[in-house]
């Protein structure tokens, strides 16, 4: 079973961001970690978490390095005893307000993997991107996290960005590949509803001659591909997790839970989610849902599509696939090669 944190706050907006996120409520941090708190206590009952046991933790936001350790550590008392032995504890972290103390006070919590929203070492892009650290901040922040005794470090980059070339990408490359990370995601940027961005659609250049580049230069580097975002010579048991359709809890404000067939939703409105952190709704996953959801999810990630949830027709789309070499079929499970096609795939399936 996994555990999501979802921390809402932010140093500042990104123009790209649209998730639950504030930079202008700071001083209901206490409230929000206390209310988390609270949550936590309820859920942990409702998942059976003392049978169950914790295998993966993700703190992410917003940015998890805006609050202070002090203010972690009674989830991380209350959470102890129901963690499995090889436990994976990623939290987020701005390179900005990382620092060498927030990183090892949180080493010392049991966080033992930590990852940087670097999105580029380019300073021209981050101004663009609206990012408040800069080159310099984001290489001390990886150093840093390694010199306090982090083997597993992993950082984002964001391409597919107005300006992007492959000489930008590959500087970004080399830089990142010289610092201690063990992992990378590579995500394009999207033009969301809400952001400054929407009102400026040319910011986001996709072309998918420079991505399938790209993620074979990731590749090059001895970082495999195990999901459509991320590469690594560690793969993250949480990311896989939801890969594989395991349960999750959902804390915090505009968080995600799933129990069996059921997803539950806390309010994405911070001061809701204060007075009244055990609320949430409910929605009911039919059998189809869930069958749908694992042949997108699976398709999409190295953990592939088990034939003997397609239909006899899809079975039929999928063998023609697996004849056309665009999925290999092992062990009754068939794997994507190409994760930018998975949507594709799918629904050639069911076409």
């Amino acid at each position: 079973m996994l555990l999501y944190i979802h921390i809402p706050f932010c140093d500042s907006k990104c123009s790209y961001c649209a998730f639950n996120s504030y930079v202008d409520k700071f001083h209901l941090k206490s409230s929000y970690m206390k209310a988390l708190l609270l949550q936590l206590k309820h859920e942990l009952k409702k998942f059976n978490a003392k049978e169950k046991k914790i295998t993966t933790i993700f703190i992410g936001g917003g940015t998890p390095s805006t609050i202070s350790t002090n203010l972690y550590e009674p989830l991380f008392h209350l959470i102890n005893p129901y963690l499995s032995k090889d436990v994976e504890i990623t939290s987020e972290a701005n390179p900005n307000s990382a620092n060498l103390e927030w990183l090892e006070e949180m080493y010392k919590l049991g966080v033992n993997r930590i990852s940087f929203g670097v999105q580029s070492f380019n300073n021209k892009k981050l101004k663009l991107l609206n990012r408040t650290h800069n080159k310099s901040d984001a290489i001390k922040s990886i150093q840093n996290a390694k010199k306090v005794g982090f083997k597993n470090i992993s950082l984002d980059l964001i391409y597919a960005t107005l300006g992007d070339t492959k000489e930008l990408l590959q500087k970004d490359l080399k830089i990142a590949f010289s610092l201690p990370v063990n992992h990378l995601s590579a995500y394009a940027l999207t033009i969301e509803e809400g952001t400054p961005f929407e009102s400026k659609p040319q910011m986001s250049k996709e072309n998918l001659e420079l991505t399938s580049w790209l993620f074979e230069e990731i590749k090059l580097n001895g970082f495999e591909q195990y999901e459509i975002s991320n590469f690594g010579t560690y793969k993250s048991t949480h990311n896989l997790g939801y890969w594989k359709y395991e349960d999750y809890i959902g804390l915090g404000s505009g968080a995600v839970g799933k129990l069996s067939h059921k997803r539950f939703y806390p309010t994405v409105i911070l001061e809701d989610y204060i007075k009244s952190p055990l609320q949430a709704r409910e929605e009911e996953l039919s059998q189809e849902d869930i069958r749908i959801e694992k042949i997108f999810l699976g398709f999409r990630s190295c953990v592939g599509v088990k034939m003997d949830i397609l239909s006899n027709y899809e079975q039929e789309r999928a063998n023609i696939l697996v004849q056309e070499k665009k999925l290999s079929l092992k062990n009754k499970i068939l794997y994507n090669f190409e994760y930018l096609l998975a949507d594709e795939l799918a629904l050639f399936l069911s076409s």
